[in-house]
């Protein structure tokens, strides 16, 4: 019972970005927006409610067969593709950058606050 309250819950979350995402005429897919939402839900909350986590250990646990409809997409598009392989490849490649500066970036600003942090509390202890 927890699995399917913790899928209602997610869905909901779901449902919630796909309305404002809407209403709002965002850029955004509505499950991004969801997440975005759950996660900042989660972060007030402090802890992940046993459902949630019952849920989301579930659907992870199957995550590979979410790949199968993105693999019926490629070979039904496989034409496509291949006309269009340049302006892809260029998307993927900056992309790919992108997410790995901003990783990196993200990275060092949080080991500077780790050990701001850490210090601080060494010099509160002393």
């Amino acid at each position: 019972m927890a699995f399917i309250q913790g899928l209602a819950v997610l869905l909901v979350f779901q449902l919630t970005g796909e309305m404002l995402t809407v209403l709002l005429v965002l850029p955004v897919p509505g499950p991004v927006l969801g997440m975005l939402l759950l996660t900042i839900s989660l972060l007030l909350m402090r802890a992940i409610p046993k459902f949630i986590e019952q849920a989301g250990t579930g659907l992870l646990a199957h995550f590979s067969l979410l790949f199968v409809p993105a693999g019926v997409g490629l070979m039904v598009h496989f034409d496509r593709l291949g006309d269009e392989w340049l302006p892809i490849a260029v998307a993927l490649v900056v992309s790919t950058l992108l997410s790995l500066i901003a990783t990196a970036w993200l990275m060092q600003l949080l080991v500077r606050f780790t050990a701001r942090n850490r210090k601080k509390q060494n010099n509160a202890h002393d």
